[in-house]
């Protein structure tokens, strides 16, 4: 077994440049972190490029027989614990680590689902994350992000999709209201929060909706709030005006399911 222990050897440098987004984006790549997330993204087959081990973790029985078997039958690098100290983006990494082809970027939409998840400038990347785990969570399959939207590869928006990633497809949108207009032709209602409304959560019918959650501070922006078919908000009894764009996201989908299976 071959363990690399420099920092400067070329494979190690480029690895360290997917922390960036503009390398992400250059070589449409990103890196997923720890046993659980290798061992779903083999699962899910997702399209790993390489898996990158800590040489202390085959010799102490961190990691279990069973997925260093799989693990074998992939591109394999070994490296010493220094080296990947080095390229790790967490406090307490369990010397584990792959590098992940991104999704095809040309998927079209699909429109066979009752509800598409339209995320308009969300920047906190715990929020995308959430969001993306919670589409997950309810059964749907994909999520359209504007252009000003969170980098959905960011390192820390991956770790809190708890493997969501893999699963949801994700379509990024250069110009959010041609998408939409594109949606309302599908014969999709274009459905914004916003509290700039009598209407509320639990007054619509979740089919066929496209449910476009804004900006954490801006809310929806105003192009899309014009092009809305309607507006919606969730009740509040007590004195907060509004909720998390995590928990809001989580709020209506789960309404959607209660409608689902009743």
């Amino acid at each position: 077994m071959q363990v690399i222990t420099s920092k400067e050897n070329e494979m190690i440098k480029n690895i360290k440049k997917l922390k960036e987004k503009k390398y992400r984006d250059q070589e449409n790549k990103f890196i997923v972190e720890g046993i659980k997330m290798v061992q779903e993204a083999i699962l899910e087959q997702a399209s790993i490029d390489k898996i990158v081990i800590c040489e202390d973790c085959i010799n102490d029985g961190t990691i279990e027989q069973e997925l260093l078997y799989e693990i074998a039958k992939k591109d394999c690098i070994y490296v010493s614990e220094k080296v990947f100290e080095s390229i790790t983006d967490v406090t307490n990494p369990q010397g584990i680590l792959a590098i992940i082809n991104k999704q095809n970027a040309e998927e079209q939409i699909n429109y066979n689902e009752d509800i598409i998840v339209v995320l308009d400038g969300i920047q906190d990347p715990g929020n995308l994350g959430t969001i993306l785990r919670t589409i997950d969570s309810v059964g749907l399959t994909q999520v359209i992000l504007s252009e000003n939207t969170a980098d959905s590869y960011n390192p820390k928006v991956v770790r809190s999709t708890m493997g969501a990633i893999y699963r949801v497809k994700i379509l990024k949108t250069n110009n959010i209201i041609e998408t939409l207009k594109n949606v309302q032709k599908n014969k999709y209602k274009v459905i914004s929060t916003s509290l700039q409304t009598d209407k509320s959560i639990y007054d619509i019918e979740y089919k066929k909706l496209a449910i476009v959650i804004g900006n954490e501070a801006n809310g929806v922006s105003e192009e899309v709030l014009k092009l809305s078919d309607a507006k919606i908000k969730i009740p509040m009894l007590g004195k907060t005006e509004s909720l998390n764009a995590a928990v809001a996201t989580g709020v209506i989908l789960y309404e959607y399911v209660r409608n689902k299976i009743n």
